[in-house]
């Protein structure tokens, strides 16, 4: 009998407390894509090499130069996605007013 493979295949990278009610609006994810390539993702937007988001396409849509604009190795997807993380902004709200005011209830 063949033993179960177990590998890491999504990152969460945040600045707001994993337990916060808000930490998922705030999240980009790191996901693994296959051929050792990560996307870098803020819901269904992919970010570049330059941190801006693209709408992701269906797989079917998507070509070579879109695949090489929007995947990456893990070192590099990670270093994007935490240069990204501190820039969000939701519902008109930055990364910096969200943990202050996780601070004022505290």
């Amino acid at each position: 009998m063949n033993e179960p493979t177990v590998r890491p295949t999504r990152y969460d990278v945040t600045c707001l407390p994993p337990d916060d009610i808000n930490t998922h609006s705030y999240t980009i994810t790191v996901e693994y894509r296959g051929h050792d390539r990560w996307a870098v993702l803020d819901g269904p937007y992919a970010l570049d090499a330059n941190g801006d988001a693209d709408y992701e396409p269906r797989p079917s849509e998507r070509d070579d130069e879109w695949l090489a604009t929007h995947r990456f190795d893990l070192d590099t997807a990670l270093a994007i996605a935490k240069k990204a993380a501190p820039l969000m902004t939701v519902n008109g709200q930055t990364v910096e007013q969200a943990l202050a005011f996780i601070a004022s209830r505290a």
